[in-house]
């Protein structure tokens, strides 16, 4: 892969709430030094909801050398909302490019279909997932009409992009959107191998390579509890989450914990987008404060099991590893680490 890379959380936004309440650009400067010089990443797709988070991280890691993924996150936004969005990053991400000099690509949102009203029935996104895939007989007229106005959307969305930012461009898609990739530069999906698909997972991969564009996986990656990666992307649906803000708040039972099959399942999906000659992969994600590990207690309390960082953060202490931060690697950063350095 050219583009060795991990997403970076700036706080996902949703009804006014932030997932990220600390927010330190001292933090974030060390963290995604950590990212470039000790996991070896080249590359970081910065997300999040605030244009202003997102640009402060995007000009951090700009001036480490890595190449920079300006990615807005939108999450149960109107459609005039999501341009209101784009049109600032765009904006914001074409001035780290023209005065910073640094190689950045906009992503021009993420998965719109699930995380935004408007292409699916259903006011939230289990609802609009559950409709989707509960009537297998209508799926086929449903991913048909998603995909129509996603692509619409779109069509709006790469002008309003394009009239401010000079970059390269593209969308991480899911696999049910069929995505009109002459918008783009480079084709993005977002791909979780499940137990379901195992068999088919490296096909599908070099199907995409074969479209002739460059290839960027956007997102992929596993919680830490045993049997995570037979579950796909569907892994944090383990977790009790609030009906407004969709805050995680319990996990739904009891889950043992299994780091080492975290960090395989990730060592074995890299090998899967190297041999088909993906260019660019971006491991989701680097921490999660939204998500904290919880060691004592109640075991339904630690948050950690249902996320897919490859580091717990801490509430209460800072780690040994980094004793300036909180948090503490778990055993899938020494993997990315080891693969992305070799």
């Amino acid at each position: 892969m050219r583009a060795k890379g991990i997403s970076y959380d700036t706080g996902f936004i949703r009804d006014g709430g932030i997932s990220r309440q600390h927010f330190d650009p001292e933090v974030v400067g060390r963290e995604l030094r950590i990212i470039r010089d000790d996991l070896h990443c080249t590359a970081v797709r910065i997300i999040g909801g605030d244009p202003e988070r997102l640009d402060l991280a995007a000009a951090h890691a700009a001036d480490l050398g890595l190449e920079v993924w300006f990615s807005p996150y939108p999450l149960e936004l109107t459609a005039d909302q999501i341009l209101g969005l784009f049109t600032e990053c765009a904006e914001r991400a074409e001035r780290l490019r023209q005065q910073r000099g640094a190689d950045v690509v906009f992503v021009t949102g993420a998965e719109l279909s699930l995380m935004n009203p408007g292409f699916l029935p259903g006011d939230s996104v289990e609802q609009r997932l559950d409709g989707l895939l509960g009537d297998r007989a209508r799926m086929p007229e449903r991913i048909a009409a998603l995909s129509a106005g996603v692509d619409e959307f779109l069509r709006q969305a790469v002008n309003v992009v394009r009239e401010r930012f000079g970059g390269p461009i593209t969308y991480a898609a899911i696999p049910l959107e069929r995505v009109d990739w002459s918008l783009f530069d480079i084709v993005s999906a977002d791909l979780y191998r499940s137990a379901e698909v195992a068999d088919q997972f490296a096909d599908g991969v070099r199907a995409l390579v074969q479209q002739g564009k460059p290839v960027s996986v956007t997102e992929f990656g596993s919680a830490c509890f045993r049997g995570a990666g037979d579950l796909g992307a569907r892994f944090m649906e383990i977790g009790e989450y609030d009906d407004r803000t969709g805050a995680l708040l319990r996990l739904n039972g009891e889950y043992v914990r299994d780091e080492a099959g975290q960090a395989r399942y990730l060592r074995e999906l890299l090998e899967i987008f190297d041999a088909a000659g993906v260019d660019a992969a971006f491991v989701f994600l680097f921490a999660l404060e939204s998500h904290p590990h919880r060691p004592d207690g109640d075991p339904r309390e630690d948050l950690d099991l249902a996320s897919p960082s490859i580091v717990r953060v801490l509430e209460d202490r800072n780690g040994q590893t980094y004793p300036d931060l909180a948090w503490e690697p778990k055993a899938a950063f020494t993997a990315l680490a080891d693969y992305y350095g070799s």
